[in-house]
């Protein structure tokens, strides 16, 4: 028989569904190994992406067929992806910071209930988060993603289960293939490049409204839950807000959320970019934090009292903020860059203030029932890893709530216009950070030493950057 009419009867014949059993029908995540085989196989998937965030949250791992994956196959990487800079340069050893000369092998560990098809491959594609584990099994304290979860097991300890609600914002810009010039908002569906002053526009949404379809149809073949989706003040700045969760939970969606946005925004010709401060003269982009904390025995918010009153943890998780968050800002502002956010007039805290309802806090408590009273960290921002933030901010918290702290008074005025009462550069917070003896326990002195030391590299590769500033103002002037 020719092989065009074999061709022709296969085709004339339509395929048989296939019947997926009920356990197996969530787009994300499964229970066990043999789940993961048939997740696979009924879904056609060819390749599956093995990730884990490094440092800087950037996705590292390895990539492999399916059936391979499924085989009970020993994943590795190099421990030194977690010593290199943003830029990808070695640092030299400074402080406590060391390298492991033998670069040994740390393992991947699949964390099955983070499976998921990656929409915008071609070619059917899986992905999952994986932890990280030492050569012979065991805990690997200095990764961002065990770093989150021991702060989260101090709570465990406690009885108490921390929830977090994300709220990410971003830029969309056209594409720019020379850092050496500035960036520029992208043209929308009317032709014309969006300009600023769009806060809570819709008609500035609906500029992007075939991206932002492209982001809710990926987002939901992931599993992933967009909450709500805004246009911030800056030209082309959007917010996305995030159903409040666990914190693993949600620095993962955060961490899938990033990749998700970014291809796309590729996909439509543009790019999306989480910089803190993208553009001159523009707002910078936060990621705020919505915080409370459940007692697991009774379900008791317990920043709440009985009566609907704030409890006595309820203040010192603030006093907690207040002390210890500005020594950790190297986890909230990772970068230099980080720092042109957080410059006057600019929209974010520059302080250390908190208040009832109050933007310019860099605490604030949102109006809500006593069931949902929280504390919202300002600070963070979109360029933070998510997994390092979400533990900072946490272990702050968890730190006022076991020393007893009291905050300060509520602010009820503009808290913005006395001095800068943070950190004004990537060193000074640097500093801060890793001379502070009450972080030892709640991110490991391994993680402190590797961390501060991977930045102080990173500041030394951007001094050797010579700036548009400097060529104006200083090359014919001094």
């Amino acid at each position: 028989m020719p092989a065009k009419r074999r061709l022709a009867e296969r085709t004339d014949k339509p395929a048989k569904p296939v019947k997926i059993p009920p356990e197996l029908q969530a787009p994300r995540g499964v229970k066990s190994w043999k789940d993961a085989a048939d997740w696979l196989r009924i879904r056609g998937i060819e390749d599956i992406e093995c990730i884990t965030p490094d440092l800087a949250g950037v996705a590292r791992g390895k990539m492999m067929p399916s059936s391979k994956f499924t085989s009970n196959t020993s994943l590795a990487l190099p421990s030194a992806i977690y010593r290199h800079t943003i830029s990808g340069e070695y640092p030299d050893e400074t402080g406590d910071f060391r390298y492991d000369s033998r670069d040994s092998d740390i393992k991947l560990v699949p964390d099955l209930s983070t499976l998921s098809i990656v929409p915008w491959e071609t070619d059917p594609t899986a992905q999952v988060i994986c932890d990280i584990a030492s050569s012979t099994g065991g805990d690997v304290p200095y990764t961002p993603r065990n770093v989150l979860k021991n702060v989260v097991d101090l709570y465990r300890k406690r009885g108490w289960k921390p929830v977090v609600a994300p709220e990410i914002e971003f830029y969309l810009v056209a594409q720019n293939e020379d850092p050496d010039y500035p960036l520029h908002p992208p043209k929308g569906r009317s032709g014309r490049s969006i300009q600023g002053g769009q806060a809570y526009s819709i008609a500035g949404v609906n500029e992007f409204d075939e991206l932002i379809d492209d982001i809710y149809h990926f987002s939901e073949k992931q599993g992933l839950e967009i909450d709500t989706l805004i246009h911030e003040e800056g030209p082309a700045q959007l917010e996305i807000n995030l159903r409040h969760g666990d914190p693993i939970e949600l620095a993962d969606q955060v961490f899938m959320f990033k990749r998700t946005i970014r291809e796309a925004a590729l996909k439509h010709g543009i790019y999306a970019t989480f910089m803190a401060k993208p553009m001159q003269g523009q707002a910078g982009s936060a990621m705020h934090i919505h915080q409370s904390v459940i007692e697991v025995n009774t379900g008791r918010n317990l920043f709440s009292n009985a009566d609907g009153t704030a409890s006595k943890e309820f203040f010192a998780f603030i006093a907690g903020m207040q002390t210890y968050v500005p020594r950790a800002m190297a986890m909230f502002a990772p970068y230099v860059n980080s720092y042109r956010r957080l410059t006057p007039d600019m929209s974010a805290p520059l302080n250390n203030a908190w208040g009832y309802d109050n933007r310019t806090t860099a605490f604030r408590v949102p109006v809500s029932d006593p069931v949902a009273r929280r504390v919202e960290n300002r600070l963070p921002g979109s360029d933070a890893n998510p997994y390092l933030a979400l533990a900072a901010s946490l272990g702050c918290g968890y730190l006022g709530i076991v020393e007893g702290l009291e905050p300060s008074a509520p602010t009820e005025d503009t808290a913005n216009g006395g001095e800068i009462e943070l950190p004004r550069g990537l060193l000074e917070a640097v500093s801060l950070f890793e001379t502070c003896p009450s972080f030892v326990d709640v991110f490991s002195r391994e993680f402190l030493a590797i961390y501060a030391g991977v930045k102080r590299g990173e500041f030394e590769t951007f001094m050797q950057v010579i700036s548009p500033w400097e060529r104006e103002f200083l090359l014919l002037n001094v």
